[in-house]
């Protein structure tokens, strides 16, 4: 097989030891990953010229990913997003859940897999990392077996799939937290073009939890339109975009549809996105930063990557018109993502 995976120890986390993972292709081009929150470290592809760039947000040390605070890269888990007023109800009983965003719980707070050690082990294309979440973590119900395959390909795919077992009825929703900057940070996200399948929304109130209502994206519309067509920007701030676009092509590839293309015109870069999720989460990087130095080896600012997050509907449990995903007993979760780098 073209595409060779090697690892190295990393450092140490609360007695687990975490590696540092590179998947190569026979490009040349690879991705390195780390089973400390099963994070995406870099992505290394070409542009038109064919020179090979880091395009995502990630660290050069393992004390960058301990001291994060904006799940750069990580995955997300049990539930990624938003649940209200920090509580749900299922099969008759209240769970309580960890507030860490205002009134709110978000990414699971600090219960989140972003802050955990995975097991992991390499397979010729890629790594399968492992976790398992005590019946009660962070508030969540039933204990939870996570299993995340991230295989790499020749084709600059870079395929995650998340495979899941409980014990007990639960609510489960996970996904990757990699912020892109397909100029290989060399300007900010303004001028990246995006397209978004989707024609509807879900309506957030201020504090981005859901209203409950489904509502016309409208203005919203991602059509290969200029990030920066959609923002409010002025001399003191910007405005980001924060939004759940559901879905609605039907067009597959390997079995996934079409969610979203991110294009560079510079660089000539894009990144296609599929998935059996029904929706993507489109955050702007707005509150994007860091301590540490990144790849670029200065600190992460707001703006300069944004995040394409497959997922199920924020707050589903708290919202009985939404697609649910509750997990019960004895079913798999089984859910991808597959992001697809290329030229124009």
């Amino acid at each position: 097989m073209a595409v060779k995976t090697i690892s190295r120890l990393w450092g140490q986390y609360e007695g687990s030891s975490i590696y540092l993972f590179k998947i190569e292709n026979e490009t040349g081009a690879y991705v390195e990953l780390t089973n400390y929150g099963a994070a995406i470290v870099s992505v290394v592809v070409p542009n038109r010229e064919q020179d090979l760039e880091n395009v995502v947000v990630g660290f050069p040390d393992l004390d960058g990913y301990l001291n994060d605070t904006c799940y750069i890269g990580s995955t997300i888990g049990r539930y990624a997003n938003r649940i209200s007023r920090v509580k749900f109800q299922l099969e008759g009983e209240t769970y309580h859940l960890d507030a860490n965003d205002g009134k709110n719980s978000n990414h699971a707070g600090k219960s989140g897999f972003n802050y955990r050690a995975f097991t992991a082990e390499t397979i010729d294309n890629g790594v399968v990392m492992t976790l398992t979440s005590p019946d009660g973590d962070g508030g969540y119900p039933g204990k939870l077996e996570l299993m995340v395959i991230y295989t790499w390909s020749d084709d600059n795919e870079l395929l995650i799939n998340y495979k899941a077992t409980t014990d007990k009825a639960t609510i489960a929703n996970f996904t990757n937290h990699a912020y892109f900057n397909l100029s290989a940070f060399k300007n900010k996200i303004y001028n990246h073009r995006l397209t978004v399948s989707s024609k509807y929304i879900v309506d957030l109130y201020e504090d981005y939890t859901p209203s409950g209502a489904i509502i016309p994206a409208r203005q919203k519309t991602f059509s290969n339109n200029k990030l920066s067509d959609k923002f409010k920007i002025d001399e003191s701030r910007v405005e980001g975009l924060n939004l759940f676009y559901i879905i609605d092509t039907k067009t597959e590839e390997n079995e996934l549809a079409y969610a979203a293309l991110l294009a560079d015109e510079e660089s000539g870069r894009t990144l296609k996105v599929y998935t059996d999720y029904p929706g993507v989460f489109l955050y702007t990087g707005d509150y994007l930063s860091s301590n540490a130095l990144t790849h670029t080896g200065k600190p992460a600012k707001p703006f300069e990557a944004l995040c394409l997050e497959c997922q199920h509907y924020p707050d589903s449990i708290n919202h009985l018109n939404f697609p649910q995903a509750i997990l019960q007993a004895g079913d798999v979760y089984d859910q991808s993502i597959l992001y697809k780098f290329g030229t124009i």
